[in-house]
């Protein structure tokens, strides 16, 4: 069975704007994915049915937040945008409660959230692009809309779902709404 991964799910033009710098800045034989900022690096894929339910409990409870964006981060051979919103830390933290005997080692790490534009080069490209990036300003503020859960096949990814915050809320509000 195949590890799960779960990202952050990003507003249209937020994701649009990271993806674009991606395409620009990422070396194209090994940018196989599209930005992302990935909040578990590998959950259990013989448990996805606990880990949708664990998902769609936590993510009903959240609604969208907004996410800014501080800095860029050099990544040695890399950079990245930092990332901060209160919110993903408290969602990140309720969800590694729920899943603290699961979790791999990496996922155990102080979670450092961030968008990667660039890896995997060498670092006097990097730093040439941190340069380049960090003398403009940074992208505007974002919206979180949900979390994505992949399926890890080897270096390529595959979408199992998608749970927005909010929607089971949303969903028996509106199913009492009706009943009334």
């Amino acid at each position: 069975m195949f590890p799960l991964i779960l990202t952050l799910k990003l507003d249209d033009a937020t994701f649009i704007l990271f993806d674009d710098l991606r395409q620009l800045y990422f070396p194209p034989e090994r940018n196989l994915l599209s930005a992302h900022l990935t909040m578990f690096h590998h959950l259990p894929g013989e448990e996805i049915a606990q880990v949708k339910e664990d998902l769609r409990r936590v993510c009903a409870e959240f609604d969208e937040f907004p996410l800014a964006f501080p800095e860029w981060r050099f990544l040695g051979k890399g950079v990245a945008a930092k990332v901060f919103a209160p919110e993903l830390l408290n969602l990140r933290a309720e969800l590694a409660a729920v899943w603290k005997n699961r979790l791999k080692p990496q996922d155990q790490q102080k979670f450092q959230p961030h968008i990667t534009v660039q890896n995997k080069v060498a670092p006097d490209e990097a730093r040439a692009v941190y340069e380049k990036l960090a003398a403009e300003p940074l992208p505007p503020n974002g919206t979180a809309k949900g979390v994505s859960l992949w399926h890890y096949l080897g270096g390529i990814w595959k979408l199992e779902d998608d749970f927005l915050f909010g929607a089971e809320r949303t969903k028996r509000e509106q199913t009492r709404k009706n009943a009334q």
